[in-house]
């Protein structure tokens, strides 16, 4: 039976929100990013910390009356679609508050590569590369990032993570490397917002800001290419140098690790060459339906979420009898830290915080008229990379693009590709910048490694400011 379903509610109160109140809120954006930044120190899960903040917010934002609820309530039309034959449920405000297309996409493609994983498969994906490496940590490294970017690209960030990771994991420990397990995946982590900027619709920042300019999709990948291809070079290589990666030096290190290669059997983790062959098949199939979701009839409206669903489903039938070892496996702090943390934005943005943000970005988009010389296309970047490192840059890089279109700002103009190079490269100053790097703390903590929100942003630092050098660069020299 078909249903319609339309939102009539949860909507900001006409009333305009004072700017002590909106002051406040930032306060408590800000302590919450404090408390993760000492997630080690307080001994309390990332899920716990956002929580607490969610539930505290939410309070806050019901006593200072930031919620209209007279027309709260969501309307399920039934065919012909009218007023008349519709009923209305009512959902908490925290309900619609979350981004239940992420949640869901973590939680499917979680399922669906834990399972694939029992097949063997990626054991033997992570062999054959492992053996076309030889055994040289420098060159899978070079093999699982350009991996990595490609998937990101393709696909979305956070598949790519959850794929990518489970590779390296095996390779790794297959080589005895155990050690270079933290830069390998932060690596990863970094590079899969690198993979994010290469086409229209690899991210949502890019579709936002590509619709709102009218950039085209040859256009955006043309534009973009130069800068993700110069980027993954200058990630990986500062990577291999900081991490310590190195090629193997002499010829007895060499024959070593190829005799030690030699002897892996990519045959060894299978099972069941029927699971395998069907696992194998199963995974293309998601890659290529993933990857073309937004084209494909009756899917586009379901989204990349139901596709992680369905797939998750469909492995799950191989153990339908024994389900419960996989739930018992998903990493619920994660799902929970992001549900509480969709709510904290969702609060922020009905006290006007995200306003406020983008009001003092504004500001410095005319700095290309008082001062020019990029002035303001290099501070927009810069800043907006800042404040998407610890905000949701979906909302952030929609108010940018609205306030470049009501400028009357050409297609052409740096400002946009500020604004989409600035919103994608944000999520890698913090582990709560992007979903896949908190994917990728959260593959390092799976396998036993120390990763807390204060070291990751040491971490990661040099690579983020790195990257947004060059991004800066590239679009005053190269895009003006």
């Amino acid at each position: 039976m078909n249903c319609m379903l339309l939102s009539t509610g949860n909507v900001l109160a006409e009333t305009s929100v004072p700017l002590w109140m909106t002051l406040i809120f930032s306060a408590v954006l800000v302590g919450l990013i404090l408390c993760l930044a000492l997630e080690e120190k307080i001994h309390a899960k990332k899920s716990i910390i956002a929580g607490a903040f969610a539930l505290s917010s939410l309070f806050l934002a019901n006593a200072f009356q930031l919620y209209e609820y007279i027309d709260h309530k969501f309307l399920i039309m039934l065919p012909p679609f009218d007023s008349a034959n519709g009923h209305t449920i009512e959902l908490p405000v925290y309900i619609p508050a979350i981004d239940w297309g992420v949640i869901s996409l973590i939680f499917g493609a979680s399922l669906f590569i834990d399972i694939t994983s029992k097949s063997g498969l990626f054991t033997w994906i992570a062999i054959k590369l492992t053996k076309a490496s030889k055994g040289d940590p420098r060159r899978l490294l070079w093999f699982y990032g350009l991996m990595t970017v490609v998937f990101s690209a393709v696909l979305n960030n956070v598949t790519a993570m959850i794929i990518v990771g489970a590779l390296t994991g095996v390779s790794l420990k297959k080589l005895g490397r155990v050690n270079l397990m933290l830069g390998f995946l932060l690596i990863e982590g970094l590079l899969t917002n690198i993979g994010g900027l290469l086409t229209l619709i690899s991210s949502v920042p890019n579709i936002i800001v590509g619709n709102a300019a009218g950039i085209s999709f040859a256009t955006f990948f043309i534009k973009s290419a130069p800068f993700v291809f110069v980027a993954t070079i200058a990630t990986i290589m500062l990577g291999a140098k900081l991490f310590r990666i190195t090629k193997l030096g002499t010829a007895e290190e060499r024959s070593e690790a190829e005799l030690l290669v030699s002897g892996f059997d990519e045959n060894d983790g299978i099972e069941s060459n029927g699971f395998f062959w069907f696992s194998a098949v199963i995974l293309l199939l998601f890659i290529v339906t993933i990857a073309t979701t937004s084209v494909l009839p009756v899917i586009q409206d379901l989204g990349m979420s139901y596709v992680a669903l369905a797939f998750a489903a469909i492995m799950l039938v191989r153990y339908k009898s024994s389900v419960d070892q996989f739930y018992r496996a998903l990493d619920w702090d994660l799902l929970g830290f992001f549900a509480a943390l969709f709510i904290v934005i969702n609060v922020m943005e009905h006290a006007l915080v995200l306003d406020l943000i983008g009001e003092g970005l504004s500001h410095i988009i005319g700095l290309n008229d008082s001062i020019g010389l990029g002035a303001g296309t290099g501070a927009i970047l810069i800043s907006s990379a800042a404040f998407s490192s610890v905000t949701d840059n979906i909302p952030l890089s929609a108010m940018l693009a609205k306030i470049l279109q009501a400028q009357g700002t050409a297609s052409t103009d740096p400002l946009w590709w500020s604004v989409v190079f600035g919103s994608n490269l944000g999520g890698n100053l913090t582990p709560i910048g992007s979903a896949s790097t908190l994917v990728a703390v959260t593959i390092i903590h799976k396998n036993n490694l120390s990763m807390s929100f204060a070291r990751f942003v040491k971490l990661a630092i040099p690579f983020a400011l790195m990257q947004i050098a060059l991004a800066t660069a590239y679009v005053l020299l190269f895009l003006r």
